[in-house]
């Protein structure tokens, strides 16, 4: 069996948010919590994301990130160096955009390190948090297939992303 487990960005996801409804798809589905969703230290995230790995087989473990999720996901397989089955990374924040000006720790930029697994980006066109053409930079530097599903900003629940069935058929292609 396959477990997913879900990394949401700054403030966590919502109760209409994707990834919530992911969630409730099945009991395969597990979020990581983090004890700081608005003031994130990326130590405590990559700290967080690696304790709740502990105990399963990562070869039947992927991660889904959204946003800030996405950085933490590539911060932590670059300091652990550990082997998932694979990670959907969903709509990753330019940290070093003028825009970006939350209080974060350790999520100063964007970490361009090859990801040793396989890593789907999906990113948009009009995404006020990361622009199409650095989205794309960030999966080609990962080594990521890279998908533009076109105009649907934040790809979150502002952007109109409650239930995203298209999104869970591009997450079963990684397990």
């Amino acid at each position: 069996m396959t477990y997913y487990f879900i990394i949401p960005g700054l403030g966590n996801s919502g109760p209409d948010h994707w990834q919530t409804h992911f969630e409730k798809s099945g009991a395969q589905f597990i979020r990581i919590n983090q004890q700081e969703w608005d003031e994130p230290a990326s130590k405590d995230w990559i700290e967080t994301i690696d304790r709740a790995l502990a105990g399963y087989d990562l070869a039947d473990v992927v991660l889904i990130g959204h946003s800030l999720g996405c950085t933490a996901i590539a911060n932590w397989a670059k300091e652990y160096g550990k082997k998932v089955k694979g990670a959907l990374l969903v709509a990753p924040s330019d940290l070093e955009a003028p825009r970006y000006t939350f209080n974060t720790v350790g999520f100063d930029h964007v970490p361009l390190a090859k990801i040793n697994f396989k890593t789907i980006v999906v990113a948009s066109t009009n995404d006020e948090w990361v622009t199409l053409e650095r989205a794309a930079f960030f999966a080609e530097n990962w080594g990521s297939e890279f998908i533009n599903i076109g105009h649907a900003g934040h790809i979150n629940t502002d952007a109109g992303f409650g239930e995203w069935p298209t999104g869970l058929e591009i997450l079963k292609t990684l397990g």
